[in-house]
Formats: structure tokens, sequence, C-alpha cells
């Protein structure tokens, strides 16, 4: 089962409500070799001897936002579709031959990319090579597999979105807080863009996408160095290199007066209030001290708006507010379900009160010492695995330019200061500067 970005609100507010161990704990330290192929492919090596897994993962700078107007959908949908199968691989036998050794794999679609992953006994690493490089330089994109990958996303998009509680949030917010940026769309699309798409518009799509030169090959675990460089250059030193991509996306004016939004959903009882800003691009220092503010506002039961709303005054089912990361420009969003006859006015003004306290004091150093070590955890957590590890690394060299920041970025997050957290709140997190949405039970219809 394949997995996409953004999920629906009750998996976000899982991960929000997530709380993390205070323990102060040591990082380990990642070892990697990095070098490009001639045709562009960027290599990312890192060996672990411990234990005898492998992850392969390739991780193409393609999301949503790649798309064309009224061709939405198309990253999302080509991450089905390369499963399909290629010129060696025949339909259907994907994931059999992955099972069939041992293996696992899965794919996710973001606005600014798509990864591709296999977790294989390290003695099959030559395995998930191969059909990483048949998926680059051989995939079969015909009618039958488009017109059968065409249902799939339909169906995910009706079970996922559509008929799932608050599954439609996240679109009615984007669409809303963007008005020119492809930020506007999220990754799975419009169902009538993808109807409407020729053979001919897909086979151009992954021809000007799914290039050596607009990925990165990531391969971390019980591997031989030299014999896996081998492997490498055999599998995919020879595939062409494509035409540079060059992006322009415009720019959104600043917000500068409240936008207030109504959005319906037949799936809900309870109303929901979500609040959320434009904030800067994930490559940005201020990004990083929203992370730090999103968990000191809900970040555990001892977060300021968890104990204030659903502790203390019982004026809120749940609450979360969380930093959604992307490259040109970030999504900050507080949301909450109100408990009761509680209004959603009475909600936002309880919040925004959390929220100017911020702005108008530093926060306690017990606080900021709280901080410190959800993040230490955090850093550690997020490299715990080979495929973390595999993942990490491939993002860190796509969307920062520095992939020891798998090494470093938890000093960025030490650096960050009490002052800083002041001023940042006071910069992107004003009342005049964002999208409140009212998100409604569907009103029956009048006979």
């Amino acid at each position: 089962m394949m997995k996409t970005c953004f999920p629906p609100l009750l998996k976000l507010l899982l991960i929000a409500f997530f709380a993390l161990g205070t323990a102060v704990v040591q990082a380990q330290h990642i070892d990697f070799e990095e070098y490009d192929l001639s045709n562009g492919l960027h290599v990312i090596l890192h060996r672990d001897p411990t234990t005898p897994i492998v992850t392969t993962s390739v991780l193409y700078h393609v999301g949503s936002k790649d798309e064309k107007n009224q061709r939405t959908g198309f990253a999302h949908f080509f991450e089905h579709l390369l499963f399909e199968g290629t010129k060696n691989i025949k339909k259907g036998e994907w994931f059999k031959i992955v099972t069939g050794n041992g293996g696992s794999n899965n794919a996710y679609t973001t606005n600014d990319f798509t990864y591709y992953y296999e977790n294989f006994p390290s003695n099959n690493l030559e395995l998930g090579l191969w059909m990483e490089s048949e998926r680059m330089l051989h995939p079969i994109i015909g009618e039958e597999g488009v017109a059968t990958q065409n249902e799939v996303v339909k169906e995910e998009k009706r079970l996922r979105y559509d008929n799932s509680p608050y599954g439609r949030w996240l679109e009615e917010v984007t669409a809303k807080l963007y008005t020119k940026h492809p930020y506007k769309n999220t990754a799975i699309g419009k169902m009538e863009d993808l109807d409407a798409a020729t053979l001919e518009e897909f086979i151009s799509f992954n021809k000007t996408f799914y290039t050596p030169n607009n990925a990165v090959l990531t391969v971390a675990g019980d591997i031989d160095i030299p014999q896996t460089k081998k492997w490498i250059a055999d599998y995919f030193g020879d595939i062409p290199r494509g035409v540079p991509i060059v992006r322009n996306f415009p720019q959104e004016e600043p917000i500068s007066t409240t936008i207030n939004a109504v959005a319906h959903d037949p799936n809900i009882q309870i109303p929901a209030l979500f609040t959320a800003y434009r904030t800067p691009g994930r490559n940005s220092r201020d990004a990083r001290v929203l992370d730090m503010i999103s968990n000191y506002l809900s970040n555990g039961k001892s977060s300021k708006l968890y104990k204030k709303l659903v502790d203390e005054k019982k004026l809120s089912l749940q609450v979360a507010a969380f930093n959604i990361n992307s490259e040109d420009y970030s999504t900050y969003v507080v949301l909450t379900l109100p408990l009761g006859e509680t209004s959603l006015e009475q909600l936002t003004a309880e919040i925004d009160e959390e929220i100017q306290k911020m702005q108008n004091e530093l926060i306690s150093e017990k606080d900021y010492e709280k901080l410190l070590n959800q993040f230490e955890t955090n850093f550690v957590n997020s490299n715990a695995s080979i495929e973390g590890i595999a993942n990490s690394l491939a993002e860190y060299y796509t969307f920062y330019g520095n992939t020891n920041l798998i090494n470093d970025e938890i000093n960025l997050y030490r650096s960050i200061t009490r002052s800083e957290i002041q001023e940042v709140a006071k910069k992107y997190l004003n009342s005049n500067q964002r999208l409140e949405l009212h998100y409604l039970p569907q009103e029956p219809s009048k006979n």
C-alpha cells in the first residue's frame, strides 16, 4: 500500500499529540559518502554493518507544485503508475518480486518531491538497485496502466479525502491561503484533471521529471562500498540525462487582512476551527523557530494550548499546532475541535491569547529547556532506522544543499533563543496575516 503526504485530520492529530520523551539523548554520528554520476544522478551512500538490511531509495524532485494548471494530481498519479511495470518487470510483478525476496517497499508524494524506497536483506542490494534503475529507465506508460491507476487514485481520494471525516480540510485551507503559487493545490489533485489528460501528457511529464539529474539515489545499510558503486555505475550510469528543469513560480502577495472562510463536510458532526498562516520555506531559520513554537503550543498534555483548552478549561476536544514545511512556502496551522457548546469564536480568542503571550514576553527557561530536550529526542528518533537515515540524507541534500545536516541540524535548533521565538511569533502569527476557516457539518438539504 503506497502512502501520500498530508494525511487527514485524525492522523495528523495523532502525530501532533505524540509526546516525545524529555531525556537528552546523544545522537549517533552518521557517516556518508556522496558523488555525482556523469548523467547528473546524485548518489549518497551510508554504511552500517550492524544489521543485515539495506534501504535503496530514489527521491525525485517533482511534486504537485510542478504540475500545470488543470492537470493537477500528476505527481501523485505517477507514484502509483511507476509500480505498474517496466520493460523487464511484468505488470503486477513488482510487489511479488519485493516480497518474494524478503523485502518491503513504499512510496509517497508531497508538494515538492516523490520518494520511492525498498528495504531488503543486504544480500539483495543488487536487486533493489536494478528495480529502481528499471523504474527510471524503462517504465511502461500505456493506456492500460493509466486507466488502471486512474481508478486506483479515484478510490483513494474517495476513501481518504472525500468520504473521510475532516478529509478535505487541507484542500480547503490551501485553496484559500494561496492564490498564485501551485501550493494552492493538494498532492491528490482533481480527478477531472486526470480524466482529461492524454497519454502524451503523461509520457511528457515522465520524460521531464523522472530523470537522473532530477533525482537522488540513496543506499544505506549493510553494504560493501566499492561493490555498491560498481552496481550503481552498471545500472544507472547509462541512463540519459534529462533536460534541465527551470522553476519560476509566481510569488504570493503578503496577507494583510484576515481571510474569513467557511467550508462544509458531510462526514462530520463536530465543527473544527483552522487558522492558517503562510510562512517561510523549510530551508530557513524562521521555519525551524516555528517548529519549536508548534511544540511549545501543542506537543503533549503539558503544552500550553492542550493544558489550557482541553485539560483545564475543557473547551476543546483536541488542539494542535504544526508547520507543514515545504520548499517555497510553509503553511502554519492551528486547529481545534470544540467541546459541547463552545463556539469557534471563543476558541479563536483563547488561542490568540496564548499566542499573544508569546509575542509579548519570553517563554520561561523551564519551557525552553523542555523544547530543547524534545528536539534532541526527535532528532535521534528520526535517524533510529536505516530507512529513516536514507530518507533524511536524500531530503537534506535536495532541499537544504547540505547533506551533513543529518548530523548538524540539531545544533541549529539548539542555537535558537527565547528572544527569537518571541520575534518569530510577532512576525508571522498575527490575526491579520491568516486564514480563519470554520469547517462545519454539512447542513441538511431542504426539499
